[in-house]
């Protein structure tokens, strides 16, 4: 097996002069790890795809070192009918960059716009089938399925659109990308063509709305099919852009623009789009919670950790409680954690900060800090002092209109011990977080700390 034909097997071809240059055969292949890849410079998604392939090949399975035959044998009994969620991404203007640029130059163009659209589709676990010239495909559900494909996708779409501005040509002139995602039933599986040509085949009807709705978005959209939107829920804010006729479908079909996150507080509200059917087959679990409720508010706390497999309906347990409490005084506090963002230990509450303060995807970060000090200043603290502590959770630049966090803290542990009060502050607008004020006797300002409410 030819090296180079491996790596054109996997789309990766360009990657081929790397290997060469390095001296990377075969034999060498199989041992490579990621911080190898990572030192012959290659991004995320590729190095993804590599480790898999190599993986593959490493254990006798990969595809592209059988026989053709073989192969075509092998794939058809492994081509599966089911729900995908397919994404088109489109370069605008690429061809009119062409006419301006040397080749050479529109190739490193091209290159850094591609490893970027498939770092981020491997980010949220899709899969880049394939690179057609300035569009990409990407699956999402194939050949790795998740509960929450269409969202990943969306994600996936806003990543690159806002990221492509940003890369470099030498022009000067910023580039835009345009996203296209569809939902249905489809066959994936099948190996199709030879040698650079061989891709996996998806049959249905799914990527060719993909596609009709790339065409249809506008620079720096993303346009998804009525199928996604239902399983989105509320996750983002949908603009319906009603029933448009697209070339190859009989009948019209409507679509949506995603206009950025949406509102709502949780994920399980967000993805309902009805009313909740009777909960079935869980009255212990919820006389439980009822019974620790009534020891709580007789002045006894109670803590209950509800702990379960993924869709067993802890949520839903947790949301037929709150509608049983109605309309009895009570604080609700509600922090998301989010399997996308793992890597994000106070991810929760920054979420919970950015929807009380009414943060909006296009706002400046001027704008934000506005909202900030806006919402920090309805809790009757010392905005100067709390300021730089959430802009700092925030990713908020202060521009010098604060001291650093990091000075202010080093500052504060570098000063003399002094007896400390403390109290507990609730901000409005539903109560949506809390934080513990520390204000130690002589100084000039409050340490404060996130603290569990």
């Amino acid at each position: 097996m030819d090296l180079a034909a491996w790596l054109r097997d996997l789309g990766l071809e360009r990657y081929e002069p790397t290997f060469r240059e390095n001296e990377v055969d075969l034999e060498i292949l199989r041992e490579l790890g990621d911080a190898d890849l990572q030192e012959l410079g290659l991004p995320f998604g590729p190095r993804k795809r590599l480790l898999k392939a190599i993986a593959a090949l490493v254990a006798g399975t990969s595809t592209a070192s059988a026989a053709p035959g073989e192969a075509a044998r092998t794939t058809a009994l492994s081509a599966e009918r089911r729900q995908l969620t397919v994404m088109f991404v489109d370069l605008v203007g690429s061809t009119a960059l062409s006419s301006r640029l040397d080749p050479e130059e529109l190739r490193a163009v091209m290159r850094s716009y591609q490893d970027l659209c498939a770092t981020e589709v491997a980010r949220w676990e899709g899969h880049v089938a394939k690179f057609l010239g300035d569009g990409i495909l990407a699956y999402f559900g194939w050949p790795v399925a998740h509960e929450d494909e269409a969202e990943r996708a969306v994600r996936a779409g806003l990543g690159i659109v806002e990221a492509v501005p940003a890369v470099p040509t030498p022009t000067g002139e910023p580039l835009a990308a345009r996203v296209g995602i569809a939902t249905g039933m489809v066959v994936v599986g099948d190996l199709l063509g030879e040698g650079a040509a061989r891709e996996e085949a998806v049959v249905g009807e799914t990527p060719n709305l993909a596609a009709r709705l790339q065409q249809l978005a506008e620079p720096g959209m993303i346009i998804v099919a009525d199928g996604t939107r239902r399983l989105l829920g509320q996750l983002f804010d949908l603009e319906d852009l009603g029933a448009r006729a697209l070339h190859g479908f009989s009948a019209p079909v409507r679509v949506w623009r995603v206009a950025g996150e949406g509102r709502t507080m949780g994920r399980f509200e967000a993805r309902r789009s009805a009313d909740l059917t009777p909960l079935v087959g869980r009255e212990h679990e919820v006389a439980l919670l009822l019974d620790r409720w009534k020891l709580a508010r007789e002045g006894e706390g109670r803590a209950v950790l509800l702990a379960g497999e993924p869709g067993v309906g802890k949520s839903r347990i947790a949301e037929d409680l709150r509608q049983r409490l109605g309309d009895e005084p009570h604080l609700r506090l509600l922090y998301q954690c989010s399997p996308q963002h793992t890597g994000s230990a106070l991810h929760p509450i920054a979420s919970q900060l950015e929807h009380a303060a009414g943060f909006h995807r296009d706002d400046e970060p001027r704008a934000r800090l506005a909202k900030l000090e806006a919402l920090l200043a309805e809790g009757g603290e010392d905005v100067s002092a709390l300021a730089p502590l959430f802009a700092a959770l925030l990713a908020i630049p202060t521009d010098g209109g604060y001291p650093p966090w990091s000075s202010l803290h080093s500052r504060e542990r570098s000063g003399p011990s002094r007896p400390c009060s403390s109290s507990w502050r609730a901000l409005p607008r539903g109560n949506r977080f809390c934080w513990s004020s520390r204000t130690c006797t002589g100084s000039t300002r409050p340490r404060s700390s996130f603290s569990d409410c």
